[in-house]
């Protein structure tokens, strides 16, 4: 609609709403009319009238008129009244909330805008077809309307759901893959440790073997020049004794070297490649329940 920046159909409304205006506005100004009317035929049937005789008969003229556009006024202000409040109560059943704006009601530009279209639609020379006085103002609401707008605000819901079912399955599946990697990297380093243990424990069996070796063959020999030489006693007992430093000194050796091996092992880049990525998935791993926990269903 051009001129009042309506739809068709409420554009329809508001011609009926103007028709029945129209109609009443008619009808209080033939009351007024009538008014005039009777004053003339009751009151001016003689020729000449004194001062007070005119301002009695306009008083009461006054009065009638006065009454008569009074009454007009406040019917017109309760028909609007009832007219919004219908307005009002088709939106509260889409839980709307509609807002006026009073002082739009004196803008002269609206209001000729208003008597515009009101004169084009009811001067034009085409004659417009009467609508049934039967048919309600406003059509109401159904419950075919109400239900439509819930089936389709259910299918959003359920379809939102849906999507968020795929979310969390999706992120399930993430987590579910970030344990399994977390368990086979935890595996390798079982297994690199375990190795590694290996190692320490091969090098220190050959170590004490040969340590004891050493010892056996130093105490064979200190036995044979026993038996044969026991004027070297004292010879082997300061060679025993020096065997001994020599034990101690190389255990203590095999103690600095495990020192130094583990420290060396955990400068490696495998030992610190490995250990941040543990780090990096157990942080993935917090992450990701923190996530889950986000799209639990409350007990």
């Amino acid at each position: 609609m051009a001129e009042l920046g309506l739809n068709e159909h409420h554009q329809t409304e508001v011609i009926n709403y103007m028709r029945f205006a129209r109609s009443k506005r008619g009808l209080r100004l033939k009351t007024v009319d009538s008014c005039f009317q009777d004053l003339k035929e009751s009151r001016l049937a003689e020729e000449t009238f004194t001062v007070d005789e005119v301002a009695d008969m306009l008083s009461g003229l006054q009065a009638l008129v006065h009454s008569e556009v009074e009454s007009e006024l406040i019917n017109t202000a309760h028909t609007n009244v009832l007219l919004l409040c219908q307005l009002f109560e088709q939106a509260e059943r889409w839980y709307l909330k509609l807002r006026t704006d009073v002082s739009e009601l004196e803008n002269r530009e609206l209001l000729e805008q208003v008597a515009e279209f009101e004169k084009a639609e009811f001067t034009s020379s085409r004659k417009k077809p009467i609508i049934d006085s039967t048919k309600p103002k406003l059509v109401p609401l159904n419950e075919g309307g109400t239900a439509e707008l819930l089936n389709k605000e259910i299918l959003r819901l359920q379809e939102e759901n849906e999507k968020l079912k795929s979310r969390l399955k999706a992120i399930e599946t993430q987590a579910t893959n970030a344990l399994d990697e977390k368990a086979k990297l935890e595996w390798a380093l079982q297994a690199l440790q375990l190795d590694r243990g290996k190692q320490e424990d091969l090098g220190k069996a050959q170590e004490l073997s040969d340590l004891e070796n050493t010892v056996a063959a130093l105490k064979s020999e200190f036995e044979k020049t026993l038996s044969s030489r026991a004027e070297n006693q004292k010879s082997l007992e300061e060679t025993l004794v020096t065997a001994k430093h020599d034990l101690l000194r190389v255990q203590d050796q095999l103690s600095l070297a495990e020192k130094e091996l583990e420290k060396k092992f955990q400068q490696t880049a495998a030992y610190r490649n490995m250990k941040e990525i543990l780090t990096r998935k157990n942080d993935q791993i917090k992450e990701l329940r923190r996530r889950l926990a986000k799209y639990e269903p409350e007990d």
